[in-house]
């Protein structure tokens, strides 16, 4: 009698669950940038973001992030440009806002892996949150920030947060 009303209760389930999965335009791909430099103009950083996600439905979305950042500022060993990467795998929870929905706050993590000139090559996490705004039902501009914090070895877990860094990108996406 059980397994019979769990098995009705499983098939009650499968309509809205297929009808869950349904989600227009469900891929995202997003392009960012930023950039810095000293106040003397006699070197700065450039930084480059793209992600590719997927949307499971219209509140959770995970995606694949690269981030690589040209330094120019001379200090790196020898002196010259150094140039660092990320490669990231985020998860993120949304909260679409407003009359149609333009607004959309999120929050989330993400996992991955530092490497470059540098920094020490090593794994990050990395709790994460931001916003986008929709221009239109599948184009947004969004600003995110993230806080990264590394597993180098011999640090214990209270030194691998308090080194870690934020990470800010401002950008446009779409969805398709």
């Amino acid at each position: 009698m059980l397994r019979k009303g769990l098995l009705i209760a499983a098939l009650c389930l499968l309509p809205a669950t297929a009808q869950a999965q349904t989600v227009e335009n469900p891929w995202e791909l997003t392009l960012g940038a930023g950039g810095v430099n000293s106040s003397d103009f006699d070197g700065f950083a450039a930084r480059v973001d793209g992600s590719l996600g997927y949307y499971f439905n219209e509140t959770w979305e995970v995606s694949v992030r690269q981030s690589f950042t040209y330094n120019d500022f001379g200090g790196g060993p020898g002196g010259g440009s150094q140039l660092d990467g990320s490669t990231r795998v985020a998860l993120d929870v949304h909260f679409p806002l407003g009359d149609r929905s333009q607004w959309v706050p999120y929050v989330g993590a993400n996992i991955g892996y530092v490497y470059g000139d540098s920094v020490n090559d090593t794994w990050e996490a990395a709790p994460e949150a931001g916003i986008k705004y929709y221009v239109n039902s599948t184009t947004f501009v969004y600003f995110s920030a993230e806080y990264q914090f590394f597993f180098d070895s011999g640090d214990d877990a209270e030194d691998a947060f308090s080194d870690g860094q934020f990470l800010y990108t401002l950008g446009i996406g779409f969805r398709f």
